[in-house]
């Protein structure tokens, strides 16, 4: 089965955005960093998201986050499917901090208990079928909304959504263009998808 297992983020200064991440959320991200200088404008067509127990859980990491230098975009709020916010970092990346709950049970830590990247497609039908062909299985689907792919226990877990319904959950503006400033580390071989997001094997 075709999985990720790290993402590697391209910055201008990498040893910044490294710094950024291990001081807002600890070294444990699966996260690399390199040098970049690809032209990118806009969003850039996914979120890096981390999803905690508790809400309390969400607000230590966010105030880390803002305090390290990330950007507001959302405080975090209620809703009818948890508690979240959103920021923006240093170098661009547009992360979602959520829970499922609403309520905390027990002492706010500053960790979270999985990381998701969503990503942001223009046909899901086309790209399900592609990450089907390329080894990955599907775990959730829900039509033209949403695509959940089943992942290795501690590995990054890969959703795919419509790229303009980011607007109404990142509240961000969904135009962009240029590179997506990101590598992805997988099991399976190297391969773009339809997209543009570009795979890097790992030979695991």
């Amino acid at each position: 089965m075709t999985y990720i297992e790290d993402i590697t983020v391209e910055a201008a200064d990498a040893q910044a955005a490294e710094d950024f991440y291990t001081t807002a959320f600890g070294p444990e991200l699966p996260l690399k960093f390199r040098a970049s200088e690809e032209p990118t404008s806009g969003f850039r067509g996914f979120t890096l998201d981390l999803i905690a127990s508790q809400p309390a859980n969400v607000d230590l990491l966010f105030n880390a986050a803002v305090e390290a230098g990330a950007e507001v975009v959302k405080a975090p709020v209620k809703s009818f499917w948890g508690y979240g916010g959103v920021l923006r970092t240093p170098d661009g990346v547009v992360m979602k901090l959520v829970s499922s709950s609403k309520k905390d049970t027990g002492p706010a830590a500053k960790e979270y208990d999985e990381v998701v990247l969503l990503m942001g497609t223009t046909d899901m039908k086309a790209s399900k079928k592609f990450y089907e062909d390329n080894g990955l299985e599907v775990a959730k689907s829900y039509g033209g909304k949403y695509t959940e792919f089943a992942t290795e226990k501690g590995a990054v877990k890969l959703a795919l959504y419509p790229r303009k319904a980011f607007k109404k959950t990142a509240f961000v503006d969904t135009e962009g263009s240029g590179s997506h400033r990101i590598a992805i580390g997988g099991s399976g071989g190297s391969f773009t998808d339809p997209d543009g997001f570009a795979w890097e094997g790992t030979g695991a």
